[in-house]
């Protein structure tokens, strides 16, 4: 059953072919949220689009690889207005884990990836969604964080930076709208049985891990709610 908490609102989300990504997008359409998806894979889009009308939801799909179409991004927030009226939320769950190395056997094409996918997407995603998410009633924007980007681990160089940056250009954002009704977050679900999580960890048993509908979930509820600005959310 479809409820009302955001009944007539706009919700983008990014990384929604799977994982944390889709079960986000299926908990905010049953809130009344008409979402507008976007992922690299038509299929696994699709496959989220089937699931939300199955619920009685609304989706819309934008296919789009943020490293090799990123400067479609810039349109985004203009685009969705224009064909929506407005925006509301965002939820930024795409990111990609490139290789686990030496800091000093980290490859050009692997640094170049993880940069694009987890810092120069997010600020072209700030860039295109901060005038639209001013003009909304209430604002919200998630972005997914993890623990490693305040915690130097070893091999986890790469992303361990890349999410570092990607959580200090949000926390500023987040600064920057203190005087308006936006209201923006970093949330961690922590360890969640994702594809990312198995490429990190291939041995690992992921029935015994918090499952990705579940994070979902709680982060549906933190865009619901009041988030804090500039926090990180545990989740």
């Amino acid at each position: 059953m479809i409820s009302e908490e955001l009944k007539d609102q706009v919700a983008l989300v990014t990384g929604a072919s799977r994982g944390i990504g889709r079960d986000t997008a299926l908990a905010l359409a049953g809130m009344g949220a008409h979402l507008v998806l976007t992922a690299r894979s038509q299929g696994g889009l699709e496959e989220t689009d089937d699931l939300i009308r199955a619920s009685g939801g609304s989706a819309t799909l934008l296919p789009l690889d943020m490293m090799r179409e990123a400067e479609q991004l810039d349109m985004l927030g203009p685009s969705i207005v224009e064909r929506f009226g407005r925006l509301d939320v965002l939820v930024h769950a795409a990111g990609v884990l490139s290789k686990l190395t030496p800091a000093a056997h980290i490859m050009p094409r692997d640094w170049e990836e993880s940069l694009a996918v987890n810092v120069s997407a997010t600020w072209r995603l700030i860039r295109t969604c901060d005038p639209a998410l001013r003009a909304a009633p209430a604002g919200r924007a998630v972005v997914l964080t993890d623990s490693y980007a305040d915690r130097p681990t070893a091999y986890f160089g790469l992303y361990s930076a890349a999410k570092a940056a990607q959580a200090h250009l949000v926390r500023c954002w987040a600064a920057e709208l203190e005087q308006t009704p936006v209201r923006v977050a970093l949330a961690d679900p922590g360890p969640v049985a994702s594809h990312l999580r198995r490429a990190a960890f291939p041995g690992e048993d992921q029935a015994k891990l918090r499952q990705p509908a579940e994070a979902g979930a709680a982060i549906a509820a933190l865009v619901a709610g009041s988030p804090e600005r500039g926090a990180t959310i545990r989740l």
